[in-house]
């Protein structure tokens, strides 16, 4: 068996053996260049799995060879080893294209991590998205940037209005680099309370507070070997941001009421639909926090942006409710082509969910499409009912078939036929309006 190559790039003899001793004990096998133009000549020669680089060389600097390496030796992962504290630099080279980078003095198990992801990078190969659909060229770049920032470990910020889609985004980096077979632990940032968001963020020991009547293992260990998630990044309180930026810089956390720090081995990707460098502007987001996650910006488009996309997703979503392909009138797609969406994706799911119900002949006209009250000059010919006529529709639902179920002696294929339903629509609304 063919053992994985490593080229160290480094003057320094002690650190040259220290990262040998450490990959010759993972089973990679080691090669040594101390300048610029030895690792070149190097990379040109042969085929590596990974590279590390240090920042300071005779001849250069490791981000002269970062950046070289994108076009020279492209498939080769290449992590830089940098000065304590010096997180300008580091966030640097990731933008250039590094994989991931590890400070000084060398944290010898942060450095098996970083190798570890690194040599699972052989085993990915580029993955069609097929859970993000749409042939607009937006989409298409937006594919082609989720799967290269999939192969690095750099922070990635995901911008885009509310119901775009960005949580699915994340998940697609996650699904398509190399912490795959990790965890993916997704937090809405904005919905966890002030005072207990440091136990929820980083966990508790018994008795470190009134209630805490157990250990407890906070969200960002939940996470470790994967992706965290931090979903509405904007809404957390400048007190957490400055414990955040330590966890991300540190890889690192200490539980409340704990007398020292775990390490941790995290991705962080984050998202928000609000502008963080106007919060940053207004003091309400720290700068140092701010370009530290935004390292590299994804920015997922709008529906309304999207073009004959609305129609490839509304047919997608119909399908998933149970509904034929076919089940837009003409009246209906021109509808849909001209409204602007500001509630995106998720308010074309609720659109038509309502539309499926509504309509009577099967087939989904512009008069079935409630379109949201008050955008008139978007609004075509329809109804306009306001937002609690969609929960009294809902429990409507709910109880015709709740009330199907019972008389079905809770026979699904019979319920269905009883409410005109085919089985998978009924299964959908099920799982939809949450009946157990």
């Amino acid at each position: 068996m063919i053992k994985p190559q490593a080229l160290v790039i480094d003057d320094e003899p002690d650190i040259c053996e220290l990262l040998s001793l450490t990959l010759g004990r993972m089973g990679v096998e080691t090669d040594i260049a101390g300048d610029v133009r030895g690792a070149k000549h190097r990379l040109g020669s042969r085929r590596f799995d990974i590279c590390l680089t240090d920042m300071r060389l005779p001849d250069g600097d490791g981000l002269e060879l970062v950046e070289w390496m994108q076009s020279n030796a492209p498939g080769v992962p290449v992590a830089v080893i940098t000065a304590h504290g010096n997180i300008e630099t580091a966030v640097q080279a990731l933008k250039l294209g590094a994989f991931d980078f590890i400070s000084k003095p060398l944290d010898l198990q942060n450095l098996r991590n970083i190798v570890e992801n690194a040599l699972k990078l052989d085993d990915q190969g580029s993955q069609p998205e097929t859970r993000l659909l749409g042939r607009s060229p937006a989409m298409q770049k937006l594919r082609e940037l989720i799967d290269r920032v999939a192969r690095s470990q750099a922070p990635v910020h995901i911008s885009g209005e509310s119901g775009t889609g960005k949580e699915l985004v994340a998940r697609l980096i996650h699904d398509s680099g190399p912490r795959k077979d990790g965890p993916f632990v997704p937090v809405n940032c904005g919905a966890i309370p002030s005072e207990l968001m440091e136990s929820e963020f980083f966990g508790h020991r018994k008795g470190s507070f009134t209630g805490a009547i157990s250990d407890k293992t906070g969200l960002v260990q939940s996470a470790n070997g994967g992706t965290l998630f931090l979903d509405e990044i904007a809404d957390l309180p400048l007190a957490m941001q400055v414990k955040l930026l330590r966890v991300i810089q540190e890889q690192s956390v200490r539980p409340v009421g704990a007398s020292k720090e775990e390490s941790v081995n995290v991705r962080i990707l984050s998202a928000t639909h609000q502008s963080l460098g106007k919060l940053v502007q207004s003091g309400d987001f720290r700068e140092d926090l701010y370009y530290r996650i935004n390292v590299i910006e994804l920015h997922v488009p709008a529906l309304r942006e999207r073009g004959q996309d609305i129609l490839l997703l509304a047919n997608h979503i119909l399908e998933r409710m149970g509904a034929s392909g076919d089940s837009l009138d003409e009246s209906a797609k021109t509808a849909l082509l001209r409204y602007t969406f500001p509630g995106n994706v998720r308010e074309l799911e609720n659109l038509l969910e309502r539309a499926v119900t509504l309509c009577s002949q099967g087939r989904i006209g512009a008069d079935d499409l409630a379109f949201r009250a008050g955008d008139p000059a978007n609004a075509p010919t329809g109804t306009q009912p306001t937002g609690d006529l969609g929960d009294q529709l809902e429990d409507v639902q709910r109880q015709a078939i709740v009330d199907a179920l019972e008389r079905a002696r809770y026979n699904k294929t019979a319920a269905a036929k009883i409410l005109g339903l085919s089985f998978r629509q009924l299964r959908y609304r099920i799982k939809k309006l949450g009946i157990e």
